[in-house]
């Protein structure tokens, strides 16, 4: 079962008998999945699995949820932060989707952040302790490590998706959830993501679940605004060089609809649109397909993400333009505070 039929069953899209009888084994499926998740968590809170802590401060962002919530452009807002602040600061990932190398989404910290090193790896508390000895960092930003409690962090910062918080509320496989909602009372900022592409009274329902699991935990919002467009290499162009253009949008990310929404929100024509699995690696066949698909349906631009074109590494699909939307993270409420628990963290260093 590929990524985008898991999505369909769990989701309900799918309404056949098969796809029913998938949800019920799924769902039977959850049942030892959740027990092994709360009794390790009751582990950690009692202390009988060991958590590790380094020389260094921790600062992690992560979710409750399979799929994308806006990890990566947190990560490099958070990194980005300290980095203004004059300090040495390395990112921790285990490198989720890597074949040979570093994944897509340390490509795009390493492009964003050239000055910022990044340590993938299953063992973080290893890498962590490699940063202290070899790259002298002062501070670690562990990207998705919600769920990566053997590494002690200093702030949790957990997203959660506001067009999509919890989705059908199950533990995987049977829904996103990779452990209980009741989790988040562990964050010590919680960011609702996405909050400007919901009305106001989706966000108030919203914010009003999250404080139920989480009473007196800061809550902010953050959008993911288009910052320009990118091309291979470091060329780039204004993101109004799409406002009126006929495009063809691809992209292999956890949320592709939200992608695409961008791209309309840009101004350009959409004339066909295709996803492709999370992490996915883009082969000789794929850019074929590609480029056939985009002449097929007429379009001057090819469209993607910067996570995709990182993988993909090329300017143009046999002769049709390619170019990327970099996303940025801002804090539109509650940035005040985001400043003061980074600050806080800040201070703890001589």
């Amino acid at each position: 079962m590929t990524e985008l039929q898991w999505k369909a069953i769990i989701s309900g899209h799918r309404r056949d008998l098969s796809a029913s009888i998938l949800r019920a084994g799924l769902r039977i499926a959850s049942f030892p999945y959740g027990a092994a998740i709360r009794g390790r968590n009751l582990g950690f809170d009692q202390g009988w699995i060991r958590s590790t802590r380094v020389d260094r401060p921790v600062i992690s962002v992560g979710n409750l949820t399979v799929g994308g919530t806006g990890k990566t452009p947190v990560v490099e807002w958070v990194a980005r932060w300290f980095r203004e602040h004059g300090r040495r600061v390395a990112i921790l990932s285990r490198g989720y989707g890597a074949e040979d190398g570093p994944n897509d989404e340390a490509l795009v910290l390493e492009e964003n952040l050239p000055d910022v090193p990044h340590l993938q790896g299953k063992d973080r508390v290893a890498l962590a302790k490699i940063g202290i000895e070899e790259l002298d960092a002062e501070l670690f930003v562990l990207d998705d490590g919600f769920q990566h409690r053997r590494l002690k962090r200093d702030l949790d910062i957990v997203l959660v998706d506001a067009l999509n918080p919890f989705g059908n509320g199950r533990l995987f496989p049977a829904g996103p959830l990779r452990e209980p909602i009741s989790s988040l009372r562990r964050a010590g900022l919680i960011l609702l993501t996405r909050a400007d592409e919901v009305d106001q009274l989706t966000r108030d329902r919203l914010k009003t679940e999250v404080e139920r699991w989480a009473a007196g935990t800061p809550i902010g919002t953050v959008s993911f605004p288009a910052i320009e467009l990118q091309g291979l290499g470091r060329a780039s162009l204004p993101v109004a060089g799409l406002v009126g253009r006929q495009v063809a949008s691809f992209c292999g990310i956890g949320h592709p609809e939200a992608f695409h929404r961008t791209v309309e929100g840009l101004g350009a024509k959409i004339l066909a649109t295709r996803t492709f699995p999370d992490h996915h690696p883009y082969r000789g066949a794929d850019i074929e397909d590609l480029a056939r698909w985009g002449r097929e349906c007429g379009a001057e631009i090819l469209v993607t993400t910067q996570k995709d074109l990182v993988k993909i590494r090329l300017g143009e699909l046999r002769g049709q333009p390619l170019w990327a939307v970099r996303i940025g993270a801002v804090v539109t409420d509650g940035k005040g505070k985001c400043d003061e628990l980074l600050g806080d963290v800040l201070s703890t260093l001589s």
